[in-house]
């Protein structure tokens, strides 16, 4: 895992099966984005058996699928859709095409899991709920920022047990380090592509707010995004901000950017925020600055009895890929509804589409 790297984190944490191998069969699919690499440890962690790997490059396939033994490069994606043993494709392609490989995975009878931002168009969107309603399948997105981290997975154990009360408000800052643009992608810097700075690193954002204070529904009240110091490059966005009020009164903050400095520690300095009625929790995830320990995961709770910090790490794992499998075997929704995963999606978009160009 590289601490440096955001576009290749890949969380590792302690295998807790809830399937036996063999058990259950997955294919990873367009590994366009670094995140396939988390989204693959997450779910053999929990049990699951990767039989497939595919992607245009062949040669990049080849290098992803010798990590994990027995794992068959297909020479072309119908050979994962045409075999009734896979029942979960996990892909990470192109922003703009998530879509459409998800349409043609339900099509196949396979559940799907993308990697963040779902979709890049409202369109895109309605054709996958519509999809969904059709086959019964789901559509899964993994929001890393919560799912794949320990503080945060904690902190969401916290407020199911009442530790703040009623949660008021969600603040989240989400910096991450763009290193060298000319490593990256030539679809990273075309928003087309990648749909906007709110609509990418911003779903994170939102999904967390939705989760953490349980909203159902939420208006955008206002974003804004700006290419502030990347003139190089006129597709991307490097700043964005929002904030959103849900249907309970619960309001939300959040920004994120890409500039992180080249002497953090980390790929970006991740925090939440969260204030309830009889206290707050804020989250330093990947990096404690300032202190000889400087480790992430870390949570600190502040409440009637006093402050607690807490580190997280090897704590509480990541148990949304165990109850994945099993949500895509009992055909339950205890991981994420498809309804929180969607909405995330929807606000995202909003956010982008009625963003004020700052700067």
């Amino acid at each position: 895992m590289n601490a440096l790297d955001g576009m290749n984190y890949a969380p590792k944490g302690k295998p807790e099966p809830v399937v036996k191998e063999g058990e259950f069969y997955f294919a990873a699919m367009y590994l366009d984005h670094g995140h396939i690499n988390g989204m693959c440890n997450g779910l053999t962690e929990a049990g699951a058996s990767l039989k497939y790997v595919y992607d245009t490059d062949r040669a990049r396939a080849e290098a992803f699928a010798a990590k994990y033994p027995g794992a068959i490069v297909a020479d072309r994606e119908e050979t994962v859709l045409n075999d009734p043993s896979v029942k979960l494709v996990a892909a990470a392609a192109i922003t703009s095409k998530r879509c459409e490989v998800g349409l043609r995975c339900m099509d196949a009878g396979k559940d799907y899991f993308t990697d963040k931002a779902p979709f890049t168009t409202m369109e895109q969107l309605e054709l996958a709920e519509a999809k969904v309603k059709e086959t019964g399948k789901k559509y899964m997105v993994y929001y890393s920022e919560r799912l794949h981290v320990e503080s945060a997975v904690y902190a969401g154990n916290l407020i199911k047990q009442g530790a703040i009360g009623r949660v008021l408000n969600v603040m989240g800052l989400g910096p991450h380090r763009i290193g060298s643009p000319e490593n990256r992608p030539a679809w990273f810097f075309e928003k087309e592509s990648y749909g906007g700075i709110l609509c990418d690193i911003g779903s994170h954002q939102i999904e967390q707010y939705l989760y953490f204070a349980d909203v159902k529904s939420a208006k955008v009240e206002y974003s804004r995004v700006a290419n502030y110091n990347h003139p190089d490059y006129p597709g991307l966005e490097d700043f964005g901000d929002a904030m959103l009020t849900g249907d309970n009164g619960a309001t939300n903050y959040f920004r994120v950017d890409w500039f992180t400095p080249d002497g953090l520690s980390s790929w970006g300095d991740g925090r939440t925020v969260i204030l309830g009625t009889d206290g707050y929790i804020e989250l330093r995830k990947y990096v404690n600055i300032g202190v000889e320990d400087n480790s992430g995961d870390n949570l600190i709770l502040v409440d009637k009895t006093g402050e607690h910090f807490i580190k997280c790490r090897d704590t509480v794992g990541y148990p949304f890929f165990g109850e994945l499998i099993l949500d895509c075997i009992n055909r339950t929704e205890h991981a994420m509804t498809q309804e929180h995963a969607f909405l995330a999606a929807r606000l995202c978009l909003e956010c982008e589409a009625g963003a004020e160009r700052i700067g």
